[in-house]
């Protein structure tokens, strides 16, 4: 998963900042993630009052990394409190798009059952609600606590991993399909190849069969034969000996 981490963009800035985030990747920065977000931070082109889940706290940490004055939240920007995702079971019609949504994973439940939130993963993105077509989806605030700096990153730092983890999860399942697809495709080309191959070899077969039964047939009363009658004989046999040559596939008919 560090390589995967450092494919997002890594430099020790990148990484520091990365690690103030909250890790929600709820995209409310206008960056689709965490680690986008404090790669423009990093490369001053976004500021650093961008995160609402990160909370105020987040902007003073954020300020005492690079030096910079504290900025408060835009007006159009409403710092929330804590809270989980929550799913109405009688609801939901199990068609799997929040969890395909859910960035680390914190949804149980497969195609045509009932979803479950796991409460203790879920980091309040909200990005499961707005894929939900029968709106069964609610957040829940969480019991008001007040969590040490360490504590913050700790829990910070799960998400993150389980986070990388679904992306090694998704590239690995695209590249196991496209092997599937690879060796289906060979296979189907070579059953279609096979076929020709081996009609091409029984017609071969059966004429070289025709030919050896007819070199060996012997004309019956043939001393009786007139030597007119065997010169005919003898001309039929050529003209019959020529149409099963030229019948052959790999000979060409000579041109008239």
């Amino acid at each position: 998963m560090t390589e995967h981490r450092r494919t997002l963009g890594s430099t020790p800035l990148v990484d520091r900042i990365d690690d103030i985030l909250p890790q929600t990747q709820c995209e409310k920065c206008g960056y689709p993630g965490c680690r986008p977000y404090a790669a423009a931070i990093a490369n001053k082109q976004a500021d650093i009052n961008h995160c609402p889940p990160g909370g105020e706290e987040g902007i003073r940490e954020l300020a005492d990394l690079l030096g910079v004055e504290f900025l408060p939240f835009d007006k159009d920007v409403v710092p929330q409190p804590p809270a989980v995702a929550f799913i109405d079971e009688t609801i939901c019609i199990g068609c799997t798009l929040c969890l395909q949504a859910c960035p680390v994973d914190a949804i149980s439940g497969a195609s045509k059952q009932m979803h479950t939130i796991i409460a203790a993963l879920c980091t309040g993105c909200e990005l499961c609600i707005a894929p939900c077509p029968v709106d069964c989806i609610d957040m829940l605030p969480l019991p008001h606590e007040i969590l040490t700096r360490d504590k913050k990153h700790a829990t910070a730092n799960a998400a993150r991993e389980r986070y990388l983890f679904r992306l090694e999860r998704i590239e690995r399942d695209k590249r196991e399909k496209a092997e599937r697809l690879a060796q289906k495709e060979k296979a189907a080309t070579k059953t279609t190849a096979a076929p020709e191959t081996d009609a091409h070899a029984l017609i071969q077969a059966a004429l070289e069969r025709a030919q050896a039964q007819a070199a060996a047939i012997t004309p019956q009363n043939i001393g009786q034969l007139t030597s007119a009658q065997q010169a005919q004989i003898a001309e039929i046999e050529a003209r019959r000996a020529k149409a099963q040559e030229q019948a052959r596939p790999d000979v060409t008919p000579p041109k008239e």
